[in-house]
């Protein structure tokens, strides 16, 4: 029997004012942010370039400097939602934090989001970076980055414990003998733990996936750990050939050691695509994304993801030595590794962060971006990508009409959907219940 052939796997980073941050400013740009029916329509694309996912990241703040994307958005699950209904096949992944969430809450959220897509519901779970997200949940001071980790572990394992109150077949649904459900086959959780104490059961049927599927994307030491404890994806910005690669290889052996198998974990660095008829004209259309940038938003953008003010410093300086930051940690660590060794100024390096917030920027014709990409798959640094358009939908749509042909030509991407579910697109297996004989 032959083994299956590896194929990429794509998901769609959706922001709908763009991933740079003058992204919105395009002509071609279709600057509204909450705007369903356009968020329908380029998930519909996504669908039909046969994407394994579409993924909504999440903010729980917002300000006058922030991102253009991140100043007004959907709660992601709601959207989601709405998705569902307008879309078949292609999996549906949102953000949800457990420093300011509920594990009973966001179980059966994300439980209930799998039934209305038929299972293709998926849980990026994050800790929550940024120190002002506090102030909006009633607290004073946001959590240590370790210890947020920590709350992280017991949350999920709640969560799966409670996906698991079920038995697929605990619905007999038997008219005649008056048996709606068995109660041979619920199964309270009566979790004690030292962030929570959750009873149960969940009051959703078992999901179709059985589980949501898990994805991650914390990339410090203690966000790898998790990773490979509960991660079935991992989100990642990786700059360099060379560190995507060590980051690859170092995951995955921390995969092993928790004694999953490798192959089930998909590594998925973000890149942006900038793709133009020549390598010349998608130059330039990233020099003048940048020059639209404004500089006090990119300067924000970069303190933000330091974790540090640098406002006060020599933009044309270089970047200085700062403290380990209780926020984004390892974004600060990619940022400053970046600095270093690129001897980049404060300037040059908030310009970096205009583009892509650190994930890998790709430019050139179509063949060009296939070619880089392909590189990084086939060449031990991805299992596939997380694609973030520098605008929508035309930038989206100029890489699912000109990149994806040119992957399924090679074989490296799907011409069609093969299952149903997103386990199925991702190649994962379903979990089997805690309470399985």
């Amino acid at each position: 029997m032959s083994e299956t052939k590896r194929e990429m796997k794509l998901g769609l980073f959706l922001q709908p004012l763009g991933h740079h941050v003058a992204g919105w400013r395009h002509p071609e740009a279709q600057a509204v942010e909450q705007d369903l029916a356009l968020i329908q329509r380029i998930a519909r694309t996504a669908e039909d370039a046969k994407f394994d996912m579409v993924f909504l990241a999440d903010g729980l703040t917002t300000g006058r400097d922030a991102h253009p994307s991140w100043v007004v958005r959907f709660e992601p699950l709601t959207l989601l939602a709405a998705l569902a209904m307008t879309t078949t096949r292609i999996g549906l992944a949102a953000t949800a934090s457990t420093t300011y969430g509920d594990p009973f809450t966001t179980a059966r959220a994300f439980a209930s989001l799998d039934h209305l897509s038929r299972g293709r519901a998926a849980w990026n779970v994050v800790t929550t970076s940024y120190d002002r997200s506090a102030t909006n949940f009633s607290r004073e001071q946001h959590l240590e980055h370790d210890l947020r980790y920590e709350v992280a572990e017991e949350f999920v394992e709640v969560a799966k414990g409670l996906w698991d109150s079920w038995d697929e077949d605990a619905f007999p649904k038997d008219k005649q003998a008056g048996v709606f459900f068995d109660t041979a086959k619920f199964h309270e959780l009566n979790h004690k733990g030292r962030f929570f104490s959750v009873k149960g059961p969940l009051n959703v049927a078992r999901a179709p996936q059985g589980h949501p599927v898990l994805i991650q994307a914390g990339s410090s030491g203690v966000g790898q750990d998790f990773a490979a404890k509960i991660a079935e994806v991992v989100f990642t910005a990786q700059f360099g050939t060379d560190e995507a690669r060590e980051f690859y290889r170092g995951l995955k052996a921390r995969v092993a050691a928790q004694g999953r198998r490798p192959d089930q974990v998909h590594v998925m660095p973000g890149v942006m695509p900038v793709i133009g008829r020549t390598t010349r004209e998608a130059k330039d259309k990233y020099a003048e994304l940048q020059r639209w940038s404004d500089d006090s938003n990119a300067l924000f953008l970069l303190s933000e993801r330091l974790g540090h003010d640098i406002s006060g410093y020599p933009l044309d300086g270089p970047l200085p030595e700062l403290p380990p930051s209780n926020q984004n940690r390892s974004r600060a660590e990619l940022l400053t590794r970046l600095a270093r060794e690129q001897n980049l100024t404060i300037r040059e390096l908030y310009h970096l962060v205009a583009g892509a917030r650190g994930h890998r920027i790709v430019w050139g014709t179509a063949e060009e971006v296939a070619d880089a990409l392909t590189d990084w798959f086939t060449g031990g640094a991805a299992d596939g990508f997380n694609i973030m358009p520098a605008y929508f939908p035309g930038a989206f749509e100029e890489f699912t009409g000109q990149v994806v042909p040119i992957l399924q030509e090679r074989g490296l991407f799907r011409r069609d959907y093969q299952g149903t579910t997103l386990r199925d697109h991702l190649g994962l297996p379903v979990p089997k219940s805690r309470w399985a004989v």
